[in-house]
């Protein structure tokens, strides 16, 4: 039986897609009676909401840099990554101390129609970055990326903040403060309290926390913004069911942007990339149709009967039926099949809570129990059966791709030994006390795990792993399922005794991976709630410091303190194993943005019939 491009044979988990309708304002290719360009996927995890200032997770910031436009991106070709201006009119120029930087906002940019604008045409301007960033400071959005602005030390950013925690205060958005000014329309001026040398790449060539919003959208909307994103991007969000589906359609006030990137020369994939679509005007796509299947085999099926174009991640159980060792079985090649394979720039990790009673803590029996806990996880074995070996061992909490990372790097973070965690637990004192067979804690109290886990086939399966492991150190643990979603909001709210999730790198600098060890990190994304005056100041001086051998010395001791209090178990660095069927043109994984989906073609010539 043939592959059809509406295939339902999933029922319920695909009916999504079945009953989409379409916007008013059509596609320019409608008006030409030309096929739709309509790529459709599936994410695994529900979407969160739209509003840069209030998302964390990965499937959110992936749909919002396609709506709202950061001062800056990456080359889509280039690796290593390079950036390049957005909205922005040429590049970023900066204080010799590093402490000033000044942006140039290309003229001429607009924000798609809304009925926030009244009837207007909406330019982009500066002003509309410091509003977006000053968003992030407002208590009243929780924003979870807040941290890593409060971080930045932009002058008089913190002080406005804390006016409106104060009784009775309130966030004051017209009150101009040094740190972020606008010269004139056009032109934004960092200023920091300290040196920043990676400042602009570090924080604003992503758009999808970054991206500016317009102030008329977000007090037009109120409480319902997360539903309603307008930005100035080449798409713009036409339908949304919540964790069901999200669709979006080329918008059709997008500026003249036309394909162009820089890939290396010896780079023959990314050379025909170029000489296939320079200057092609962006995005070439139509719709974009993201369904949500959270269950492996559901989300495979929709791609082999057609229903899904892209499968992002093969499911690690399936890999060897598709790319086993990362090459495209012959089977599927005969249809026309895409692979594509990448080490991720990113960690899969468990942390265990600092604050928790039983498993954080610093004094020496504390960090031993964590420590043997890790050692005690069997990380081959997890690649082995659960992860269909498509990953590597994490050394470090520093990915692929970015600047400290090494591959020659060992640790104990890697390290296997139940001998050495049973020889810890002895010594400081984690022994069987009343001979039932189980550790207790040094006082005799219960010594019990609890982990918290989601309800989805490779949760349970690497649950299972967890369970054989500490069984064979005597070390009892239970696990607590819920979603995704409730439990980012327990973890970043240090509910959770420990929890294993990924993270993925923003940008090529390491720093952002040693942030889940910094205590201005707590409440966001240092889960472990890992606090270390020690650790703080190194991780201060990585941040001011200029690359060089002097910056890679101090992160190799940020690693070795990060294996020494084991407030996270780094677990390994995963595969990307992708499929496009053979009408999907142009798709390359990105390394470190989400934005992707407008220099990917749909050949409508080769789609199945029916």
């Amino acid at each position: 039986m043939g592959i059809t491009r509406r295939n339902a044979a999933l029922g319920l988990a695909l009916a999504p897609l079945a009953s989409t309708v379409y916007a008013a304002d059509a596609p320019a290719s409608a008006a030409t009676g030309a096929p739709k360009k309509v790529l459709r996927y599936a994410f695994r995890i529900a979407e969160a909401g739209f509003d840069p200032a209030q998302i964390s997770d990965l499937y959110s910031r992936t749909i919002t840099p396609h709506i709202f436009e950061g001062l800056y991106t990456f080359d889509h070709l280039a690796r290593p990554p390079k950036m390049k201006p957005l909205t922005a009119d040429g590049m970023p120029t900066h204080s010799e101390d590093f402490k000033t930087w000044t942006v140039k906002v290309r003229p001429g940019i607009y924000f798609a129609s809304d009925p926030a604008f009244k009837g207007q045409r909406r330019e982009l301007v500066a002003e509309d970055y410091i509003y977006s960033i000053k968003r992030y400071a407002d208590p009243a959005n929780k924003s979870p990326a807040w941290s890593s602005l409060e971080e930045l030390e932009i002058i008089g950013i913190d002080e406005l903040r804390k006016a409106a925690l104060a009784p009775g205060g309130r966030f004051d958005y017209d009150k101009p403060i040094e740190g972020l000014r606008a010269l004139d329309r056009y032109t934004l001026q960092f200023r920091m309290h300290v040196p920043d040398p990676r400042f602009v790449v570090n924080n604003f060539a992503n758009s999808d926390l970054m991206g500016a919003v317009a102030r008329e959208v977000i007090e037009f909307y109120g409480k319902e913004i997360p539903g309603h994103p307008v930005g100035t991007g080449p798409f713009k969000l036409a339908q949304w069911r919540r964790s069901s589906l999200i669709a979006l359609e080329r918008n059709p006030e997008y500026r003249e942007v036309f394909y162009d990137a820089e890939p290396g020369p010896d780079d023959a994939e990314g050379q025909a990339l170029l000489a296939r679509f320079k200057g092609r005007r962006l995005p070439m796509l139509d719709r974009v149709e993201i369904s949500i299947i959270e269950e492996n085999q559901p989300r495979w099926l929709a791609f082999l009967q057609g229903a899904s174009d892209l499968l992002e991640e093969v499911p690690a159980e399936f890999i060897d039926k598709a790319m086993p060792g990362g090459r495209l079985l012959p089977n599927l090649a005969k249809q026309g099949i895409q692979g594509y394979r990448m080490v991720r720039a990113e960690v899969a990790y468990t942390y265990l809570n600092m604050d928790d009673p039983v498993v954080g803590g610093y004094t020496p029996d504390k960090i031993a129990l964590r420590r043997a806990i890790f050692l005690g996880v069997d990380i081959e074995r997890e690649i082995r059966l659960v992860r269909r070996g498509q990953a590597i061992p994490a050394q470090s909490p520093v990915s692929p791709h970015s600047y400290a990372y090494s591959a020659t790097y060992k640790s104990e973070n890697s390290e296997y030994s139940p001998a050495k965690a049973k020889a810890l637990l002895d010594m400081y004192g984690y022994v069987d006390k009343d001979g039932d067979g189980w550790r207790e804690m040094p006082d005799g109290s219960p010594l019990v795990l609890h982990k918290s886990t989601q309800p989805d086939q490779v949760s349970r399966q690497l649950d299972e792993q967890w369970q054989r492991n500490m069984t064979a150190l005597g070390i009892r643990i239970e696990f607590l399922p819920a979603k995704f979603q409730e439990n980012l909001k327990a973890g970043r709210a240090g509910k959770l005794q420990m929890w294993s999730l990924g993270v993925g790198s923003a940008g090529f600098d390491s720093t952002g991976a040693l942030a889940r060890y910094s205590s201005k990190h707590i409440g966001g994304q240092n889960y472990a709630r890992f606090k270390m005056p020690a650790f703080d100041v190194i991780y201060d001086k990585l941040s001011q410091m200029p690359d060089g051998p002097e910056r890679l010395a101090l992160f190799e001791e940020a690693k070795r303190m990060t294996v020494v209090y084991a407030p996270y178990k780094t677990h390994v660095h995963r595969y990307f194993n992708d499929m496009a069927h053979p009408w999907v043109i142009g798709y390359k994984r990105p390394v470190f943005w989400n934005d992707y989906w407008q220099y990917i073609d749909i050949d409508t010539s080769r789609l199945p019939k029916g």
